[in-house]
């Protein structure tokens, strides 16, 4: 009864509001209440670019019981609802007063009470709660949007977001692109989208990260299924199965399989982002062509139609939440340490999902980008016998890897960059094995070499050189 109080009062407030032009299907749905971002034009990929989704403005509307209203009406602009775990309030990004830029604010739906949690000067778009009163969006830099994680950590874990959580901001990732967050999944990581190959403004693609920065990965490493249409706007289903959407049609990730599984769900252009009900249905964006507007619909996983629930044909209906208590997600327990560097332990080089090396490398080349964006070798290290190397490398820096055969020739390089956080301690099985891909049970023969890693965290003089750890002969 909590909740649904709440929820009226919400309605109380707003019963004069004008609903001109929307159309509302309310014997199709009896459910929670719904939250969904309108605007007249929603370009779902803009912010990959560092470009605006909603270029003529937007407002969060509430949809209860067939009624639809404005949830903020005294803002310029309301995007990005994102709602607490136990039910009781949502962040938003938004638009105070025209020519504002986007900032994370949250309302509280007992007294329809908003406050503004993260502001400045720049854009602040895609919120999501994190457990113990934190919280994880985007921020437009001068390199594009970039994850931040914000808020001290509360006692319990369903504590509000502290009133100072402005003040307590940590940067997430170190990308010259943007990083878009999507969902804050069961185990604690963060679902964003970026380019594919990371660091490389192209096609989107699906990637996890922990909330303090570290572990970054691909979710998935069958990037030749993808192509040009990219993966985007993924949400964790309670199942654990992930949802997203594939160029214009939806798939979803699945733990057994190493790929990307296809959806039959009926043919249309979907928007990314959806909300699953109690029931398991799907609240889904989608619209005919690209020539028509988004509606939101609702779906029957398995059913040959969609049922719209509510439309406009001057206005995209986008980004469906409920407002309904749902669960919360593990807690991330950091291991870094305040160190200028990390360290990376490769157990054998030569192994790849795509084709294994047919002969060892000699040694390994470690690349950054400084500040003006140039390519910079910052040294190499001896490759051993059996594939495995043991560096020491640059923290929160783009950087990433080649193999270099004995006359210096490169035999295998990444084509994107990735970052490490400092004092991230990571190890990876191969070259690009995949996140399913076991490591072999023996000691690497590097380590039985020396436990000390090859520094390779600062450009050093002789970068071109091939640097030795203590105790090499």
């Amino acid at each position: 009864m909590k909740r649904k109080n709440s929820v009226m009062a919400v309605l109380a407030v707003l019963a004069l509001l004008p609903t001109f032009g929307f159309k509302p299907k309310q014997a199709e749905y009896q459910g929670a209440d719904i939250i969904v971002t309108s605007a007249p034009v929603y370009q779902p990929l803009a912010a990959l670019h560092g470009e605006e989704r909603f270029p003529k403005g937007a407002q969060l509307l509430l949809l209860h019981q067939g009624i639809v209203r404005a949830l903020l009406p005294g803002f310029a602009a309301s995007a990005d609802a994102n709602v607490s775990f136990d039910g009781s309030r949502v962040l938003f990004a938004g638009k105070q007063n025209v020519g504002d830029p986007w900032q994370v604010w949250e309302l509280t739906f007992a007294d329809h009470s908003v406050r503004k949690v993260i502001g400045g000067t720049d854009d602040v778009i895609r919120p999501f709660y994190l457990p113990f009163g934190r919280l994880v969006y985007a921020r437009r830099s001068a390199q594009g949007f970039q994850l931040e994680a914000a808020g001290k950590d509360a006692k319990e874990a369903l504590d509000p977001i502290d009133a100072l959580a402005g003040s307590t901001v940590l940067l997430i990732s170190h990308l010259p692109v943007s990083i878009i967050p999507d969902d804050v999944l069961q185990d604690g990581r963060i679902l964003f989208e970026s380019s594919f190959p990371l660091g490389i403004d192209s096609s989107p693609e699906e990637y996890l990260v922990y909330t303090d920065g570290s572990g970054v990965e691909s979710y998935r490493c069958d990037h030749n299924a993808v192509g040009s249409n990219g993966r985007w706007g993924g949400h964790q289903l309670a199942s654990g199965d992930v949802v997203f959407t594939h160029g214009s049609a939806l798939a979803r990730f699945t733990s057994p399989l190493a790929h990307e599984a296809a959806i039959a769900a009926p043919q249309a252009d979907y928007a990314g982002a959806l909300a699953e009900t109690n029931e398991g249905k799907w609240l889904l964006s989608a619209r005919a062509n690209a020539d028509s507007h988004y509606s939101l619909k609702l779906w029957n996983p398995g059913d040959k139609a969609l049922d719209t629930l509510l439309d406009n044909n001057a206005e995209d209906i986008v980004e469906p939440v409920l407002v309904a208590p749902h669960a919360r997600p593990k807690r991330h327990p950091s291991a870094l340490h305040n160190w200028r560097y990390a360290n990376l332990l490769a157990l054998d080089a030569r192994e790849s999902r795509d084709e294994n090396l047919k002969v060892t490398p000699s040694a390994v080349q470690l690349e950054t980008l400084d500040s003006a964006g140039k390519i910079t070798v910052t040294g190499k290290a001896r490759v051993e016998s059996d594939g495995s190397y043991f560096v020491k490398a640059p923290a929160d820096k783009p950087i990433r890897f080649a193999l270099l055969d004995q006359n210096g020739a490169v035999l295998r390089q990444e084509h994107g960059w990735f970052w490490i956080r400092s004092g991230e301690q990571r190890i990876c099985v191969g070259c690009h094995t995949g996140p399913e891909h076991a490591a072999s049970n023996r000691v690497p023969a590097v380590l039985l070499r020396s436990t000390t890693p090859v520094d390779l965290s600062e450009v050093h003089p002789l970068a071109n050189t091939l640097h030795s750890a203590p105790g090499d002969n």
